[in-house]
């Protein structure tokens, strides 16, 4: 548990709250899990998750990571239920989530129209995301023939398919996608996680462009953002219990992310290049290329909101403002 001063009164006049997150180990919220950085006004109970939580299928949390296309395919369907922090303590890039074999004369995502497409889910914030990169490059969505399906075969625990049903042009798989873009049953897969070989030299992938990163780094001088993939939410009856808790957790998640920084910089032999990597992202990103806050992050929320729409997850075109509307 990580506490705050357990005697000290609330502004609204009552002992301090004892709040339960459930989250994913990121290394930013790492000051928090040790202590080093603590909750005012609030004790917190961080749960340190190997998957994304199911905030409401467990009765004791109060909130935790959840899924942005998740939380956002809820609000348009009128389940306010869950309210969500512009704390997106998940966010990245998607333009290197796309392999193809070694051996492939694939380089570019203009290259996928009409091709086989492997990808581990349909709704999921971040093939929503690689797709949107593949509208933007011309290609028609309902031109590829898409297999929904895990990395290797026999993993479990994730909803793959979403509330709507699969355009006609969508199915479904049991079997290893890895395994099949080897054996050539796929042009090309769309996945947020590597397999284990492609972190050795005789992996059979690669990335489908040769310079993923000058293309995500021209993706943001276009945008002016990094796509946000999960995000913390709060329970809506926590919410209204502590109406106060939405900025506490957010002002407590940033003084993590600020403590953390600070100690990478200092600490920056945990990698053989990380000072560098440390030192480009401020170059190009300025302070802090993670923001939180509904501001910062409303250009981003609402490219999101249209994507799911145009792509048919999302049964209306909901707004950034409706996102975050408590």
């Amino acid at each position: 548990m990580v506490s705050g001063n357990s005697r000290q009164l609330t502004s609204f006049g009552g002992f301090v709250a004892n709040i339960r997150l459930a989250l994913r180990d990121w290394d930013h919220l790492v000051p928090v899990a040790t202590g080093n950085v603590r909750p005012e006004g609030f004790e917190l109970d961080l749960e340190s998750r190997a998957v994304t939580p199911d905030v409401l299928a467990e009765p004791g949390l109060d909130g935790g990571e959840t899924s942005f296309s998740r939380y956002v395919l809820g609000r348009a369907m009128g389940d306010d239920r869950l309210v969500g922090l512009p704390v997106f303590v998940m966010r990245g890039f998607r333009h290197r989530c796309v392999l193809v074999r070694r051996d492939s004369e694939l380089t570019s995502l203009e290259e996928l129209k009409g091709a086989r497409v492997g990808l581990t889910g349909w709704p999921d914030s971040g093939n929503t995301w690689t797709r949107a990169l593949l509208r933007a490059a011309g290609v028609d969505l309902g031109g590829v023939t898409w297999t929904v399906g895990p990395l290797v075969a026999g993993e479990t625990g994730k909803d793959r398919t979403g509330p709507l049903p699969f355009p006609e042009n969508v199915s479904l798989t049991g079997d290893g996608l890895a395994e099949g873009l080897a054996a050539g049953r796929y042009d090309a897969i769309m996945t947020p996680f590597m397999p284990a070989e492609f972190f050795t030299g005789e992996s059979r992938f690669r990335h489908l462009l040769p310079d993923h990163r000058a293309a995500e780094l021209a993706y943001y001088r276009r945008t002016g953002f990094v796509p946000g993939i999960h995000l913390v939410t709060l329970k809506r009856e926590s919410f209204e219990r502590h109406p106060w808790l939405p900025r506490a957790v957010q002002d407590l998640f940033e003084r993590s992310k600020r403590h953390w920084l600070a100690r990478r910089r200092l600490l920056a032999d945990t990698t053989p290049w990380l000072l560098d990597d440390l030192t480009s992202t401020a170059r190009t990103f300025g302070e802090d290329w993670m923001p939180y806050g509904t501001a910062p992050n409303t250009a981003m929320t609402a490219a999101f909101c249209e994507e799911l729409h145009a792509q048919g997850i999302s049964p209306r075109r909901i707004t950034a403002e409706e996102v975050f509307d408590q």
